[in-house]
């Protein structure tokens, strides 16, 4: 009798967290000075703990050679979820049935002994997955070779960087052969040409007919690789369908019943940082005043970005992204778009930044748009696809004044070009 790879039946996770109040941290004194109350009930340790609530009655079957895509924000619970599945956890009700070896890859480093070095890791990752020496030998230069790090083989891997880490780690996980691949934002690290030849190489390993599970926040990743989608809301599963764009578009959309909204308010103070602490991202007309939808493609139309800063930094670049419906991404743009001299001061206190969509650029449907900010180079403070806040707004008419091409024509934009007779 066949069956799925993986069956999933309302597995539900909750975490118990600690809810300090005032200091945390007590003196010797007030430890044994709270022995007796403890003891006579007037005041529990569990009084101080809360239930957090990670996964909830979660079921759906991946059947053999499948490619699932598990997508949501960040806190959706994906992660959680992957590691229930590789038995990293165990769920507090429901259960999990796996078909076949797994490999799992959940974080830079997963299975790696930090002592060891990559060539040990490897065999030592090959007998964890139940392979012979001599089968885990004949894949080590394929291995070798796809991870780039020939030279450090021989190194202990603490000396490795985050990207050789998961290079490594990445080419251990596809290569050994296993059953089921757990993949959890492997994209997120490497360079173009790595992350490109990791979607090749799960692509390779489906087509195979072996199982992948797929954890992302690159959607054209998720959409050119996966057969099917599952998408986590607050570790409820919103949507599950082989109908791929549809979950993604629901998770970047929201569901179609719901109205696009052209203002973000940070009313629940997210994002604490000292140098760019956003407070609202809004859609405007050219007097400030919030746009509503739909927007005709010929009117002015300005990103209104505000925030408030305690420290200074020249690496600050503040800015916006913009994407189709089907989740692409058309361009960034920063306040250091132009020549130095052109950028807009940023000053100590509130700061409002205003930059215009171009008139007559883009083409009837919706879009998205997500406030970005970083450090340039260091770090990201509001990252695209992660933890960027988003406004929606669609556009309707006013493509052009020309008879041909007033109505939606192919493509995302449409742009009206000056064209000439030489």
């Amino acid at each position: 009798m066949s069956h799925p790879a993986i069956q999933v039946e309302k597995i539900s996770k909750s975490f118990s967290i600690n809810r300090f109040q005032g200091n945390q941290y007590k003196t010797l004194r007030e430890e044994l000075l709270s022995i007796p109350r403890q003891i006579f009930g007037r005041k529990k340790a569990s009084d101080n703990k809360e239930c957090l609530m990670a996964l909830k009655d979660i079921s759906f079957e991946v059947e053999r050679g499948e490619v699932l895509g598990i997508i949501g924000r960040n806190g959706a619970g994906k992660s959680t979820l992957l590691k229930v599945l590789s038995r990293i956890i165990e769920p507090t009700s429901g259960r999990a049935t796996i078909y076949g070896r797994v490999g799992s890859l959940l974080e830079v480093g997963t299975g790696f002994h930090r002592e060891l070095t990559g060539r040990e890791n490897i065999f030592l990752n090959g007998t964890i997955l139940g392979m012979r020496k001599a089968e885990v030998a004949a894949k080590f230069d394929e291995i070798l070779a796809f991870s780039g790090v020939e030279q450090f083989v021989d190194t202990p891997v603490k000396h490795y960087s985050s990207g050789m880490y998961m290079r490594l780690a990445f080419a251990v996980a596809a290569h050994l052969e296993p059953e089921i691949l757990v993949v959890d934002e492997v994209l997120a690290v490497g360079d173009a040409e790595f992350q490109k030849r990791c979607l090749g190489k799960m692509g390779e390993v489906a087509k195979s007919g072996r199982t992948v599970l797929f954890v992302s926040h690159n959607m054209n990743g998720v959409e050119q690789l996966c057969t099917r989608a599952l998408l986590l809301k607050k570790g409820v599963m919103a949507k599950h369908s082989s109908d791929v764009r549809s979950v993604i578009k629901e998770h970047l959309f929201g569901s179609s019943d719901q109205e696009p909204t052209t203002e973000w308010v940070n009313s629940s103070g997210e994002f604490q940082n000292p140098w760019f602490q956003p407070t609202r991202f809004v859609l405007t007309d050219e007097h400030g005043n919030k746009a509503g939808v739909p927007l005709s493609s010929n009117a002015e139309v300005w990103i209104q970005l505000e925030g408030e800063v305690r420290q200074l930094d020249p690496a600050l670049t503040v800015g916006y992204a913009l994407y189709s419906e089907e989740g692409h991404l058309l361009y960034w743009s920063y306040q250091t778009d132009l020549a130095e001299d052109q950028w807009p001061k940023i000053e100590i206190g509130r700061n409002v930044l205003r930059s215009q969509i171009p008139k007559r650029l883009l083409n009837d449907g919706t879009f998205r748009l997500e406030l970005i900010c970083s450090l340039h180079c260091r770090q990201w403070l509001l990252e695209p696809g992660v933890t960027a806040p988003s406004v929606f707004f669609s556009i309707q008419g006013g493509l052009s004044d020309s008879p041909l091409w007033m109505l939606r024509r192919p493509g995302i934009l449409a742009p009206n070009l000056r064209w000439e007779k030489t």
